[in-house]
């Protein structure tokens, strides 16, 4: 006769059961406190009572995964991703004319993550009734705390913050309290849901992007799969899905390709098969990253390469023949930045740029390093030269106008964008 299971064994496992959690990866520490306060708070005399009680009592798994699920979010976190979505939106927008984006942010916690998202695309230039988000979390305390969307000055760790002024107004009466807008709240739909299970928004249309960061490392390898599968089950064929730092290696394992977007950890949620594009002609093509630009410039059609001046074009050792290897050389500078090597990645990206000079793709990048630094007047410089050469080069457009944001010259920025909205309809439409 064997000894039955101790009720902790037990409890990790209906944990690991029901939301996926891998008791090994959260720490068990983590999931032993959880249950003691909850076997205080239900008056049980032992984990075994407790055991039961989880059965018999309505509920109390909820609440007992309520303790375990501590939200750790703020506002513009992983900024990079979210600049990066806002510029691939308003090509699919803006250059091909997309009606109605619609965004999945799962896990949404209290909410930081789906407005950070909302802000971002608002202040791209899309209008508010051309995206939808929808945010998932199994936390119901969570996503009471997201429709409230009041939050203090933990939500706010990421500078600048420019964005608090154009989208909170202070609560009155209470210090460092802040209310986000109607205007941005309304964009964002809030749901209770869980990634594990498989009839996850199984009726909802597929979403252009989905964000899912930081949740599957508390996944062990088969959840781990099954989360990505219902991730590419949710997104279109041409959508992205945007991961945590520590997850890219996750897609990259299961044959998802990056969309080369430094420090973005955005992936491509299906390879392009020649039959889907045939079948489906009204299919969008996912938006071009900064690494491939070199390459497809060599190819463009000519109505496109006379849209404006090309500095580069005067350079010998900017022709089409070296784009392939100066692609290479970006994809693996960017590499080192997402694995955040951040000081090598800029060394790197200086010395690419005293053999290639006239590349804007390696200026958009350099600024891009600079940013994440901390380096402001670095960036706006080098996202400056990489506008000079490519006067349509969008990533370095949008970045600058964030910069100018976050400076305060709200025209400035407005002028950008619409310059680069323009170039996603000649380039993209």
């Amino acid at each position: 006769m064997t000894d039955a299971p101790h009720p902790s064994t037990l409890i990790e496992a209906l944990l690991k059961e029901r939301i996926g959690l891998d008791a090994a990866s959260v720490g068990r520490g983590t999931i032993e406190r959880a249950v003691e306060e909850r076997r205080q708070a239900m008056g049980a005399d032992d984990p075994a009572t407790y055991w039961n009680l989880l059965h018999a009592v309505p509920d109390e798994l909820q609440a007992l995964i309520e303790s375990v699920v501590v939200p750790e979010t703020w506002f513009f976190r992983h900024r990079e991703a979210l600049l990066a979505l806002a510029r691939f939106a308003a090509q699919r927008v803006f250059g091909a004319g997309e009606p109605m984006l619609r965004i999945l942010s799962l896990p949404c916690s209290t909410g930081e993550e789906p407005y950070s998202i909302a802000m971002a695309l608002l202040d791209a230039g899309i209008p508010g009734d051309r995206f939808r988000i929808d945010a998932i979390d199994i936390s119901a305390r969570a996503l009471e705390r997201a429709r409230a969307a009041v939050y203090g000055d933990n939500a706010f760790r990421s500078q600048p913050l420019d964005f608090r002024d154009r989208y909170f107004m202070s609560v009155t009466g209470t210090q460092a309290t802040y209310q986000l807008l109607p205007k941005v709240r309304n964009q964002v739909r809030l749901l209770c849901g869980n990634l594990v299970d498989p009839d996850l928004l199984r009726h909802e249309a597929p979403y252009h992007f989905a964000f899912c960061r930081n949740l599957m490392i508390y996944f062990d390898p088969a959840t781990q799969c099954e989360a990505i599968r219902t991730l590419r089950r949710l997104t279109r064929p041409d959508g992205m899905i945007f991961v945590g730092p520590a997850e890219a290696s996750l897609l990259t394992r299961e044959g998802l390709a990056g969309a080369g977007v430094p420090l973005g950890f955005a992936f491509h949620a299906q390879p392009a098969s020649p039959s889907s594009h045939a079948s489906a002609a009204h299919t969008v093509m996912p938006p071009q990253p900064m690494i491939a630009r070199a390459r497809s410039a060599a190819t463009a059609p000519a109505k496109h390469a006379a849209r404006a001046p090309d500095v580069a074009a005067s350079n010998p050792s900017a022709q089409p023949a070296s784009a392939p290897s100066r692609d290479a050389a970006l994809a693996a500078i960017a590499a080192m930045a997402d694995r955040g090597e951040l000081d090598r990645a800029l060394a790197a990206c200086q010395l690419f740029l005293t053999e290639h000079g006239t590349s804007a793709d390696g200026w958009c990048l350099l600024g891009v390093l600079h940013d994440a630094s901390g380096r402001a007047t670095e960036a706006h410089a080098a996202y400056r030269k990489a506008v000079y050469l490519d006067p349509g080069h969008e990533e370095a457009l949008y970045h600058l106008a964030a910069l100018l944001d976050s400076a305060g010259d709200a025209a400035g920025a407005h002028r950008l964008r619409e310059r680069a909205q323009r170039h996603a309809r000649m380039s993209h439409g």
